[in-house]
């Protein structure tokens, strides 16, 4: 069983947290965006109150351990390991309860090169648990908008996990998808499952839009965030995101496996 310290070590070894790639002035782009309530960086998330920049980076500050001075605009910014375990522990006891009654779940990513493993073991521990992993709209176009202009997605599943692919990729049923932010594509499955007659998801577990567009809909939500992605930790701070985990959502595929264990062993999941 990986311990807490050895996976702190981890944490900062591979640049999860400590100093991560995230460059302070994406940060503070993408706080400044927020503020502004560019939809690009809401990502589904209609805020109950105004966050200004300096609002949202004392919030950053509290949630994952960057700088809480507005005068540091450069270099690279910096997730506290012991604000990261504390959420790991959280996300894994909101897998233990959904596991415990045999819920439903929904599990997608938008950042299906880097983390679609991490949650292809989680979908994999929950079915085993007794939890259906629902896979809805399989297929369904889903158009977003890109800084290129629209693009037409599909929305698939890999092992349970959903992502989206360009629709002339050629690439159906293959992997890794493509990298979004958008909370269209949670929106679009979530649809089609009530328009089935269910069921409905107790607990949706992913990133960027899939968390945050299922959180705004009074579904249960957890996952991970980087700093520059505000949205999840005013989520949180309002209630609509019932966990937020501060990593960098960037590094190699395999440096989520410890993660993995860690918290399928603490839900007491792990086979």
């Amino acid at each position: 069983m990986l311990t807490r310290r050895a996976l702190r070590a981890h944490l900062l070894d591979v640049r999860l947290a400590g100093v991560v790639a995230t460059s302070r002035e994406v940060s503070l782009r993408s706080y400044r965006l927020f503020a502004a309530r560019d939809p690009r960086v809401l990502i589904g998330i209609d805020p109950e109150r105004d966050w200004g920049p300096r609002e949202l980076l004392a919030l950053m500050a509290e949630r994952c351990g960057v700088s809480a001075d507005p005068r540091r605009t450069a270099g690279q910014d910096v997730i506290d390991p012991d604000r990261t375990l504390a959420a790991l522990d959280a996300f894994a006891d909101r897998l233990a309860a959904v596991a415990q009654r045999r819920g439903p779940v929904l599990l997608g990513t938008g950042h299906p090169h880097r983390l679609l493993g991490f949650y292809v073991a989680l979908a994999e521990a929950l079915s085993a648990a007794g939890c259906a992993v629902l896979t809805p709209a399989q297929g369904r176009r889903v158009d977003i908008t890109t800084r290129f202009g629209l693009r037409t997605y599909n929305l698939d599943y890999v092992r349970g996990v959903a992502l989206v692919r360009e629709a002339d990729s050629g690439r159906a049923g293959g992997e890794p998808g493509a990298h979004t932010h958008s909370p269209l594509p949670v929106r679009t499955a979530l649809a089609a499952a009530a328009e089935a007659g269910g069921p409905l998801p107790d607990l949706v577990i992913g990133d960027h839009g899939w968390a945050c567009g299922a959180g705004q809909l009074g579904f249960e939500a957890i996952g991970p965030a980087d700093t520059d992605d505000p949205a999840l930790f005013v989520g949180e701070a309002e209630g609509t995101v019932s966990v937020a985990v501060p990593l960098d959502d960037a590094v190699r595929s395999e440096y989520y496996r410890p993660l993995t264990r860690y918290v399928l062993n603490r839900a007491c999941l792990s086979r």
